[in-house]
């Protein structure tokens, strides 16, 4: 289970690199996103719920 959510992750934080042509518009919403998502994974990690 951690080895897939570590897959998603990165799969997730090279995606909403705004080096892409199609992404240059979106701005900071994907990466806030992504980053909510991390930190929300590192609280359940710390937890020991994940």
């Amino acid at each position: 289970m951690g080895t897939i959510l570590l897959v998603i992750l990165i799969l997730a934080l090279i995606g909403v690199l705004p080096t892409w042509n199609h992404s240059r518009s979106w701005g900071y919403g994907p990466t806030g996103i992504t980053g909510l998502i991390v930190i929300v994974l590192i609280v359940l990690l710390i937890t020991g719920r994940l």
